[in-house]
């Protein structure tokens, strides 16, 4: 490049830095400018901050000095509050005290009082006490001297008196005991035969009830002679078969057109004779066919149990009862006792109890249900080893029954005591059923010797003359030789009579016992 174009270019370039200098200079002092300004803003800014903090912090000091003011003004108030309260406790205590010392005192003023007076009685129990151990001494003086005077006049000792006035105040003690005992007992049973006749005629006159009809046979009849030879089979085969089948005897005499089943179990025995007539009806008789009807009999018949179970506590309007309970009441309907029907005769039981449990205002359906249920033990004697009260308390505690009607059941002929009004109920509603005219059977050697137990009992008794028994045993009528037996001692033989009867004789019903006294006056004019 030539020489004379360099300088131009240099100056020029010179020239541009210089400018450039000048700009960055320029530009700085404005920044510099601008930055102080930043800076006094922020300055003049913090200052009004701390201004402001300062006046606010002031203010909140004053705030809390104030609060705490307030709040030691309350708790001063609360300190004096607790002691005037304390006060007033504290001069109620005072006041308290005050009042017991002067009741204190008065005490003491009466007790002296009291030890005053009582000195003075004491002085004047001596003084008395002293007069009358004198007079005692005098006193005993004069019944000595009397005592003396006494035995020399009736010729006795003092403890030969004694025990003569003794002995007649004790027969006096004694007889107007007797009188007063009888008395109480006429009242009470006038009272309560009264009572008792209205609830038991009411109960009876409203019950109709059916004989008896006792027997363990059970006859069949036949369409004609030729089918006794059919039912005995080939060599006897048939009658085998069925007999063995059923557990009967089957008794074919002379008798036309009818074949007898005998048995002791009322249950096979109509198991058999409801299986014969099948059988007859049908006309198809051998072995095979006999145990085939024999089965289809015992299902119906226990079906028929069930239904007669059902019907006899809808009957007695008894709910609730186990299916077993119910099989075990359909089963009386085929037991007996004296010749009563047991199924009869537990609902004649129940509807009895009930009506008297209304009229005395008890428990109804308690009644009712030891009634049906007090004898259902009987339909289990042929098959299980007890007495039939013990089978039924089995059975009915063992299908929950509850207790109530387990003590009707077991106490009904009196083998445990009696719990409730309802069980006395139930065992008079079962005397009644079977004392009723008609309702059972007896034997006429068991009668007699009832009858003949009957008198020697009323006759083994002091001062008994001769009994007699009547109305086909109900009663006793005892007479008595008045010289021996007074009217006091006749009311308390007439009661031992009845005990011991109660204790040695079984009997239906119940047993009057009458005795009488009579003294007749004789003499003749000549």
């Amino acid at each position: 490049m030539p020489q004379q174009l360099v300088l131009p270019v240099l100056v020029g370039v010179v020239a541009g830095l210089l400018v450039a200098i000048a700009l960055i200079a320029l530009n700085a002092q404005r920044q510099r400018r601008g930055a102080a300004g930043i800076l006094g803003s922020a300055r003049a800014e913090a200052e009004r901050l701390r201004s402001e903090a300062m006046r606010e912090g002031e203010a909140g000091r004053q705030e809390v000095l104030v609060a705490a003011k307030m709040e030691a003004l309350k708790q001063r108030e609360d300190l004096d509050r607790e002691g005037q309260r304390r006060r007033e406790e504290w001069e109620r205590l005072e006041r308290r005290a005050d009042e017991r010392s002067r009741l204190q005192e008065r005490k003491l003023e009466e007790l002296e009082t009291r030890d005053r007076a009582l000195g003075k009685r004491d002085e004047a129990l001596q003084q008395r006490e002293q007069a009358l151990r004198a007079r005692e001494g005098e006193a005993d003086r004069l019944a000595q001297e009397q005592r003396v005077k006494l035995e020399r006049i009736a010729g006795l000792s003092a403890e030969d008196a004694r025990r003569e006035i003794l002995q007649r105040v004790e027969d006096e003690a004694r007889a107007q005991a007797q009188a007063l005992a009888r008395d109480i007992r006429e009242q009470a049973k006038r009272g309560a035969e009264r009572d008792a006749r209205r609830i038991l005629s009411m109960a009876i006159q409203r019950l109709a009830a059916e004989h008896t009809a006792e027997s363990t046979v059970a006859a069949v009849a036949l369409p004609s002679e030729e089918m006794k030879g059919r039912i005995i089979g080939r060599e006897g085969r048939n009658i085998r078969a069925f007999e063995t089948a059923t557990g009967v005897d089957v008794i074919i005499d002379d008798t036309p057109d009818t074949v007898s089943v005998s048995c002791f179990d009322p249950i096979r025995r109509e198991v058999a004779r409801r299986s014969l007539e099948a059988l007859i009806q049908d006309g198809r008789i051998h072995p095979g066919r006999i145990e085939e009807v024999v089965q289809k009999a015992q299902k119906e018949l226990d079906a028929q149990l069930v239904e007669l179970g059902e019907q006899a506590a809808y009957d007695t309007g008894i709910h609730g009862l186990h299916p077993e309970l119910i099989k075990l009441v359909g089963r009386m309907r085929y037991r007996t006792s004296y010749g009563q029907n047991i199924y009869e005769h537990s609902k004649e039981v129940s509807w009895l109890a009930g009506m008297m449990a209304a009229e005395l205002h008890l428990d109804v359906t308690l009644a009712k249900r030891g009634g049906l249920l007090h004898d259902v033990g009987k339909v289990l004697t042929h098959d299980s080893e007890g007495t039939h009260v013990e089978l039924g308390v089995e059975v009915a505690r063992r299908y929950g029954e509850s207790a109530a009607v387990v003590n009707c059941i077991q106490a009904h002929h009196d083998d445990v005591p009696h719990e409730s009004a309802e069980s006395f109920l139930v065992q008079a509603a079962d005397a009644i059923s079977g004392a009723r005219p008609g309702a059972r059977r007896e034997a006429f050697e068991t009668y007699v010797k009832r009858l003949t137990k009957l008198e020697e009992i009323a006759n083994g008794f002091p001062g008994v003359e001769k009994s007699n028994v009547i109305q086909a045993g109900r009663e006793v009528r005892v007479v008595v030789t008045p010289e021996r037996i007074d009217d006091a001692a006749a009311a308390q033989l007439s009661d031992t009579i009845a005990r011991r009867i109660e204790n040695e004789l079984q009997y239906p019903g119940q047993i009057k016992v009458v005795v009488i006294r009579e003294t007749r006056a004789v003499d003749y004019a000549r």
